[in-house]
């Protein structure tokens, strides 16, 4: 049985330049939270409209829920430029059936 996954996922809205904010987003902040313990992977979507999400997985909901933190003062503080405060934050475990 594999082990559980937790994801954080927050979304963002207007975005000015989703491929600037990408650009700085994959400069800057995946390494600093890719260095956080028990991380997993990181993305950026773009859903248009000056809409924007990210996903994080982490091997466990307190891992998950510290790297909210840490994402929500590093975007204030780094990126506020580019990207505004989350609107939404939700955090919880992945279940995965993978086809059965």
């Amino acid at each position: 049985m594999k082990s559980k996954m937790f994801t954080t996922v927050r979304r963002y809205e207007g975005v000015k330049d989703p491929v600037v904010a990408a650009k700085k987003v994959h400069e800057v902040f995946v390494p600093l939270i890719a260095a956080l313990p028990g991380f997993v992977e990181y993305r950026l979507i773009d859903l248009g409209g000056g809409a924007m999400m990210s996903i994080t997985i982490f091997k466990s909901l307190a891992e998950a829920k510290t790297a909210n933190e840490k994402a929500k003062i590093w975007v204030q503080s780094h990126l506020s430029s580019v990207l505004e405060s989350a609107v939404r934050i939700e955090a919880g475990s992945i279940v995965s059936f993978n086809g059965k």
